[in-house]
This record gives C-alpha cells, sequence and structure tokens, in this order.
C-alpha cells in the first residue's frame, strides 16, 4: 500500500495536491479538496487518488485533475471527479469521465406545507409515491411512449414534455440546461439503448437513487433561504435518479467502441477503463451527441416523477398541487461532460460523482437566481440529512465552477449487506420518524447509513475551501428507495 501521506502535498487545510511528478504521463497536477479528516478515509481506500493521478495523464487536461471530499473509486474516472480538457488541444471526452448512469442527478421540489400538515397521512404518502413511482432493479414506466415520442423526449427534453402537458409553465427555468440540452442525435443511439430506455421513463431504479419526503432542519442562510423559497420545518421533496438502461446502455457502446480506435489517435492509457475518443473526433461527437440524449432522457425521467409526485400529494391531501405551491426548487446533473467557457476558452468539463455551482452574476443563472447563485443539491444517506448548497466564486478559479455531489460511499454494497441487519436498520429508521418504501431487502442494507460518509464533514469542506456555501440542512421522513 502506498503512503499517500509522504506523496501528498498539503497546500491548504481543505486542499491537497497530488504532484504530476508523481506519475510518469502526468500533464497535470492532482487537486483534492479535503479536510484532513475526511482525507484520512480517502487515503484509506487508496484507489481514488490513483484514480485522480490517472486521468492528469489523458490528453489535452487543463489546469489540474479534481477530486472533492466525497471522492471513492469508481470506473476508470473516481466519483466525485472533475476535469477539463481543451478540445483545440488534442482535449478528450471520456464515458468513464461522465459515468455509466448519464445526468444522474438531483432535484428538490418545494411546497407550502409544514412537517405537522402530513404527519397523519405519513403513511399513505409512503404508500401512494411507492405505488407512482416504480422503484427498483428493471422496474417498468407508468407512462407508454412510442419510439417516434422517446426520439423527441431525448432530443427536446422538458420542451416537448410540455407540449404533452407534463410541465407547469415555470419548471424549466429552475433546471440545469433548462432541461433541454442542445445537441442530441438520437441517430447516434444503439437500438439496445433505445429498447431499454423506453419503458424506463418516470422510474426510480436501483442503487443509491431514491425519492424523500424531508423536512426543512436547519437554516443556515436566511436571505438566500427566502429567495430559494425555503422556511424551517418547510416539506420538500428530492428525487435522485438519473438516465436508467437507457444511460447505461450508451456508456457500455461507447465504451466497448473507443476501445478499438485508440490507437488510431495514438492515445496511450495507463488504464484502460480511461477510454476516451479526442472530442473534436467523428467517434468523440458520435458520443456527446448520444451522451445529450442520455442527459435530457433523464431530466424528463425527474420530471415525470415530479408530475407523479404532485399527483399523489394531490390526492392524499385532497388539495390541488398548485394550492400545495409545489414548484421546483432546482435541478442538477452530477455525471455530464458540457462544453462550458472557462478563462475564455471552451473547454469539455467532466463532472463525474460532482456538482455545477455557479456564483451569483453568472450568465447561466436563471433570472430568479441571478443575485444569489445556483443551488448545489447535496443527498445524505437515508438515515441522517441532505443540504442545500449556493455556488461560490471561487470555484470558478478553483474547481471550474463545481462542488460535491452526496455523502460518498465508505462501505462496498457486499460489505454492507454482511454489515447490516434489516431489523436493527429498520427499527432505528423508525425511531427518528423515518417511513422507508423499498423494492428489496438487498437495496435498503446496501444504502444504510453506515455505508456513507459524513455528509456534513463533505458539506463542511466545500464550504471551507470556499466553492460552495451551506444554506439549509433537510431530514427526510419518507424515503422510496429501488
Amino acid at each position: 500500500m502506498k503512503n499517500w501521506k509522504k506523496i501528498l502535498e498539503k497546500i491548504t487545510d481543505y486542499k491537497w495536491r497530488i504532484p504530476k511528478s508523481y506519475k510518469d504521463g502526468m500533464n497535470v497536477d492532482g487537486i483534492i479538496f479535503a479536510t484532513e479528516d475526511l482525507l484520512n478515509d480517502i487515503i484509506e481506500e487508496g484507489e481514488a487518488l490513483e484514480q485522480v493521478a490517472n486521468v492528469a495523464t489523458l490528453p489535452g487536461i487543463v489546469k489540474y485533475s479534481i477530486a472533492m471530499p466525497d471522492i471513492h473509486w469508481g470506473y476508470g474516472f473516481a466519483i466525485g471527479g472533475v476535469a477539463a480538457f481543451d478540445p483545440e488541444d488534442g482535449g478528450i471526452i471520456s464515458p468513464g469521465g461522465v459515468g455509466y448512469d448519464i445526468n444522474c442527478g438531483v432535484r428538490i421540489i418545494r411546497t407550502n406545507l409544514k412537517e405537522e400538515d402530513i404527519e397523519k397521512y405519513k403513511i399513505k404518502l409512503a404508500d401512494k409515491l411507492y405505488n407512482y413511482v416504480p422503484s427498483g432493479v428493471g422496474a417498468r414506466s407508468k407512462f407508454k411512449f412510442s419510439d417516434s415520442e422517446l426520439e423527441r423526449i431525448t432530443q427536446e427534453g422538458l420542451k416537448y414534455l410540455k407540449k404533452l402537458g407534463y410541465t407547469w409553465e415555470d419548471d424549466h427555468n429552475h433546471i440545469e440546461e433548462f432541461g433541454s440540452m442542445p445537441g442530441a442525435d438520437f441517430s447516434k443511439v444503439s437500438q439496445t439503448a433505445k429498447e431499454r430506455g423506453r419503458d424506463q421513463l418516470g422510474t426510480i431504479g436501483s442503487g443509491n437513487h431514491f425519492l424523500e419526503v424531508q423536512v426543512v432542519d436547519e437554516i443556515y442562510d436566511e436571505e438566500i433561504a427566502k429567495k430559494l423559497g425555503l422556511f424551517k420545518g418547510q416539506v420538500v421533496i428530492m428525487i435522485h435518479c438519473g438516465s436508467r438502461g437507457f444511460g447505461h446502455q450508451i456508456a457500455s457502446d461507447y465504451i466497448k467502441s473507443f476501445d478499438r480506435i485508440l490507437s488510431k489517435y495514438n492515445i496511450k492509457l495507463v488504464d484502460r477503463q480511461l477510454s476516451c475518443a479526442p472530442f473534436n473526433s467523428n467517434e468523440g461527437q458520435d458520443y456527446y451527441k448520444a451522451m445529450v440524449c442520455a442527459a435530457n432522457f433523464a431530466w424528463s425521467n425527474r420530471q415525470l416523477i415530479t408530475y407523479q409526485v404532485r399527483k399523489a400529494f394531490s390526492e392524499v391531501l385532497n388539495r390541488s398541487a398548485e394550492s400545495l405551491e409545489m414548484s421546483i426548487l432546482y435541478d442538477v446533473a452530477h455525471n455530464i461532460a458540457k462544453l462550458e467557457e472557462h478563462d475564455g476558452k471552451k473547454l469539455v468539463v467532466h463532472r463525474k460523482g460532482a456538482t455545477r455551482a455557479l456564483p451569483k452574476g453568472h450568465k447561466l443563472l436563471p433570472p430568479s437566481y441571478k443575485d444569489i447563485g445556483q443551488p448545489v443539491l447535496i443527498p445524505g444517506d437515508m438515515g441522517s440529512y441532505s443540504y442545500i448548497l449556493i455556488g461560490m466564486p471561487k470555484a470558478i478559479e478553483e474547481s471550474f465552477a463545481s462542488s460535491c455531489h452526496g455523502a460518498g460511499r465508505v462501505l462496498s454494497r457486499t460489505k454492507a449487506k454482511k454489515l447490516v441487519q434489516k431489523s436493527s436498520l429498520l427499527k432505528r429508521l423508525t425511531e427518528k420518524g423515518i417511513v422507508v418504501r423499498a423494492e428489496s431487502d438487498a437495496t435498503l442494507l446496501e444504502e444504510a447509513p453506515e455505508a456513507y460518509k459524513d455528509v456534513s464533514k463533505v458539506v463542511e469542506a466545500v464550504e471551507l475551501a470556499g466553492i460552495s456555501k451551506k444554506v439549509s440542512r433537510n431530514r427526510p421522513i419518507i424515503v422510496v428507495k429501488g
């Protein structure tokens, strides 16, 4: 096992360097944002830091290979990684830098309800949400779309769902890319991906994906919270899911395809899982166009879940969703590659388990958030808290306008299943007033709170590093999982 404590160089109490001299072929340094406490956990795993160094060897990488405090081992790129590539300097695009679940992301829906307003309805709400929003491996949608409709959804995202009546007038204004990322080309998606995706719109899936009803437990910045429509004791809904089998198949298809063309572009990899292609090549563009299809699929997926959530609340509480003010606070991706402008250059920014964090005044912000910055939505584990943060100016300089995306695992799924007992887990959650509905016992055990880092420490690290700032802490009261 490597002695990472000797390799890493301390820049500040919250920022550490893997010098590019660490490994042959590194073009830039690796940068890790973490407190010393979290860094010790990261070092213990070890493999994630090696992956940060590996990413630094890729062609056209700019500035740094970056790791957030929730970093852990992933496919090729570590989960919790950020890297930007200059397409004019041979910069690449890599499916491993996006992840298999393209545009896995988080959405928060506000309400005007307080916890006491739904206390007596919690069981009914949990049952209704579990029924209306299918979860689990291979979950089948309650929506049926034809091939031509699926094509339009992946090409147009929320613009098309609006025509079908599944959105409110203002929904798109509080979604990254307004829920319709340009550049999609359905012809670049395989028939297998289309088959896998057709019946999965409006479903959560399995693993760490969930639907939670939460209560705003703590407010850290009253002014910003007010502008976000948040207040203490408020009921909000968090949705965490992505592009399901559709995105997974696109990633699989292009990883195999890129494996075959590495020699064509004279790309030598230190890890085959970093398979990539120059962004400006035909192959790189094909993947990008297919990835955008999956991104629009994911935003549409979360939108259809929102439609069902509004319906469930309306039916259980016998009030219209409009009267409950169930508007979208924000929706942000945390597995994506995007062409963005940084320091006057167009760069291909990969965020894998990382969240965009734009500061106030940024031109890409919706008008309602121009004077506060972009909401950064951070899910924790089902037994503790989630957080809402806001992007800070330092994120532009330090991390390509990126922040963390969640708690980050400390136990593998296999270890969690061995260590956790279902009865004791459910007892603990019940004692905290949390109602759980899960499709499988395995998922429940894999997602136990002890499988994750302490999300409050992760959030503290990015706040101390100055890249995002806490606005609220939310605790779960209903959890729906796969």
